[in-house]
């Protein structure tokens, strides 16, 4: 079974930064076709995606709202997925949750519904 642990959120003042961690365990994601992906749920609102990685090629996809802010990476001998976030805004305060799917070939996915595993999340509050 496959857990994932998210850590690194907390308060932060707009345009600063953090960097959150998501450990996974129960498999090894390098010998399989894996798709990670960053969540994000704001308060009343829905889960979406914030980025995306491939975990074999390495690809990454991102929302138009974080792109040339937010960095995907994962460190295989680490089994773990970051993100790296610059210039925080407001309006990205939710809660984080980290996503992973086991895939038949090296892709990306970007729905929830295509997630098969989920960590419990971490909330990020950015104040103004």
């Amino acid at each position: 079974q496959v857990q994932l642990v998210e850590s690194g959120g907390g308060l932060v003042q707009a345009g600063g930064s953090l960097r959150l961690s998501c450990v996974a365990s129960g498999y090894t994601f390098a010998f399989g076709y894996w798709t990670m992906g960053w969540f994000r749920q704001p308060p009343g609102k829905e889960r979406e995606l914030v980025a995306g990685i491939s975990w074999i090629g390495g690809r990454t996809d991102y929302a138009d709202s974080v792109k040339g802010r937010f960095t995907i990476s994962r460190d295989s001998a680490k089994n773990t997925v970051y993100l790296e976030m610059n210039s925080l805004k407001p309006e990205d305060t939710a809660v984080y949750y980290c996503g992973a799917a086991r895939l038949d070939r090296d892709s990306l996915r970007r729905g929830t519904d295509d997630m098969d595993y989920w960590g419990k999340g971490t909330l990020i509050t950015v104040s103004s």
